[in-house]
């Protein structure tokens, strides 16, 4: 029932009955080298880069390892990531594994997350933190985050956390630990600083060191497009014709966004369903026999529900959300090309995230070709096409001799050509869908340039320079009844609007903090539903009472003029708050990290 190959790796049965449920058949090399060293307690120093299988290989046998712990309300295991994605996705991972283990519970701490909601967390008792530096060491200093009794720690891509400037940050928290617990350091490349911090926090640690994979994405075929966050759908929807496809998975980061473009692609005629972790085990096995057997063509997936999804039928795998994390992206296009068929993976990316496409075009060792976004043509002939292949078929498969008696006596008493009979019922057949459509032109997105600051959290705006990307779109300025006094900051709101509202970075543009409210910049052309999303926001466990002001307008950049001052452009209207912003009402905002 388990792999043997796991097994041998000295994993308990609990562990190897997770990796079943996930179908993780065989060990990867940084798997098969890290799980014996870190089952023995030994320190760890590992140069892979992402798609190797890193979170396995730390996570499995530091699990095993928890089981002979005392029962303690403290963390035993602490997981230190760069972004808030990976924090989540590691996160995930780990709940995954953990599945089958008594009372292992997880939580991912990140900037931009409610701090209150990660306070009772904290609180309740948790075996497992993953997070990310800067808000793990806000924690530190706030006596919410206790380091006493851990286990392990884990710093994962060292490397990008270095980038970031997360260092200093890295080795407070080293710091902190017990200088006894047992400890592992991931990084794709060994920069000087990442060896001092090896050299210093882990000792005589044991080195390994893979190669990056290049054998499982050789025989998909790859392709992107380049798109504005607001033309996701429309493109999707015009591939999906374009391609000549089977069984589709289309991959989103979030559950909501699985249910949501689930019911887009149904009211639209596709049969779609969602894949999310809110599936019960009996709902998710549904879908799937849906889907092996053809009642289903598309399942919308995040990449924990898809984990071990194995379809023979699926011939392309749409992105529509790029994966912050290159090793999920090798995980999603895997489910396509399976028992040696080959398979297509489309990636969706917006200019802001171009980054993201290299760092994938370097793990997977290749170049992802550019894929041009159909036009009017290109569909209508596909349509065309389409028609004919179901009249051949048609004509193959049925009986049409009522039919044809029919259509030459309604040609004769009507002296109906029969060509214009055909052409007639043509046209009923394709109104809704017309043979020669008129599809809207899509605008092309604009390149960024090559090189991007990194953002610390992967959460930061500017105050007083519009964002480049949106340039040239139009610009909604919106108010929100939060501000310094509230202690509210850019990289809250980015956060805030960022996961809980689902916003992309092009879509926020400049950040204006008031004393007691401030002003966002967002896409003009955000959807009703974009909209309904955001008044539902909290920040701080306040509501933000988004309200419109004045019309859409051009970022400043564009229309030749200067931002305003931040203070002028968020001051209260008069009678907006219960007296106005002055030198006594005003509190020192507090500095915020991570």
């Amino acid at each position: 029932m388990f792999s043997p190959e796991f097994a041998a790796l000295g994993l308990n049965a609990a562990l190897l009955q997770a990796l079943y449920d996930l179908d993780y058949q065989h060990p990867s090399a940084i798997q098969q080298h890290s799980i014996p060293l870190l089952l023995e307690g030994r320190n760890l120093l590992g140069t892979a880069q992402t798609g190797t299988g890193k979170t396995a290989a730390y996570a499995l046998p530091l699990l095993q390892r928890l089981e002979s712990a005392s029962d303690s309300r403290c963390p035993r295991i602490l997981v230190l990531t760069p972004t808030r994605e990976l924090a989540i996705q590691v996160a995930q991972a780990i709940e995954g594994f953990a599945r089958h283990l008594p009372r292992t519970r997880t939580v991912a701490l990140y900037g931009g997350s409610a701090m209150g909601l990660q306070l009772k967390q904290l609180h309740s008792g948790i075996e497992v933190v993953v997070g990310t530096p800067g808000r793990l060491l806000d924690h530190l200093q706030r006596g919410s985050l206790d380091l006493s009794q851990l286990q392990a720690v884990v710093l994962d891509e060292a490397d990008e956390m270095l980038r970031m400037g997360f260092i200093d940050d890295v080795e407070t928290l080293l710091a902190a630990s017990p200088p006894d617990c047992q400890r592992a350091l991931f990084s794709a490349t060994m920069p000087p600083a990442i060896r001092r911090v090896a050299q210093r926090y882990l000792g005589d640690a044991e080195q390994v060191q893979i190669a990056s994979p290049t054998s499982t994405v050789t025989l998909i075929e790859q392709s992107f497009v380049l798109l504005r966050p607001n033309q996701k759908f429309a493109v999707l929807c015009r591939l999906l014709e374009s391609e000549d496809s089977d069984g589709i998975i289309v991959f989103v980061r979030t559950k909501n966004a699985t249910t949501e473009l689930a019911e887009q692609l149904e009211q639209a005629g596709y049969r779609a369903a969602p894949l999310s972790g809110d599936l019960s085990q009996s709902q998710r096995e549904y879908t799937i026999e849906r889907l092996k057997k053809g009642r289903l063509d598309i399942v919308v997936a995040t990449d924990v529900a898809a984990r071990g999804l194995d379809v023979e039928r699926i011939s392309h795998v749409f992105n529509y959300d790029i994966p912050f994390d290159t090793e999920a992206y090798i995980h999603r296009i895997g489910r396509t090309g399976r028992a040696g068929r080959s398979g297509r993976a489309i990636l969706f990316v917006t200019p802001a995230e171009q980054r993201l496409l290299r760092a994938i075009e370097q793990a997977t060792g290749r170049r992802i070709a550019a894929l041009d976004i159909p036009d009017s043509d290109r569909i209508s002939a596909c349509r065309i096409e389409r028609l004919r292949r179901q009249l051949q078929q048609t004509l193959a498969e049925q009986d049409l001799t009522a039919l044809r008696r029919l259509m030459d006596a309604l040609a004769q008493s009507e002296q109906i050509a029969p060509a214009e009979l055909a052409a007639a019922l043509v046209w009923q057949l394709q109104r809704d869908k017309p043979l020669f459509p008129d599809l809207p032109e899509l605008e092309p997105a604009s390149r960024r340039p090559e090189r991007e600051r990194p953002q610390r959290d992967g959460a930061a705006a500017t105050t007083g320079r519009p964002r480049a990307s949106r340039a040239s779109s139009p610009m909604q300025t919106y108010r929100i009844a939060l501000g310094r006094q509230q202690r509210i900051g850019p990289a809250d709101i980015v956060g805030a609007f960022s996961n809980e509202g689902r916003l992309q970075r092009e879509q926020i543009g400049q950040i204006r903090i008031g004393d007691a409210s401030s002003e966002i910049d967002l896409a003009a052309d955000l959807s009703p539903a974009a909209l309904k999303r955001l008044h539902s926001i909290k920040i701080h466990q306040q509501t933000i009472d988004l309200q419109p002001v004045g019309a859409a307008s051009q970022p400043a950049a564009s229309r030749g003029g200067k931002a305003r001052p931040a203070e002028k452009a968020s001051r209260p209207r008069k009678g907006a708050d219960n007296k106005p912003a002055g030198p006594g009402n005003r509190s020192k905002p507090k500095p915020r990290k991570g």
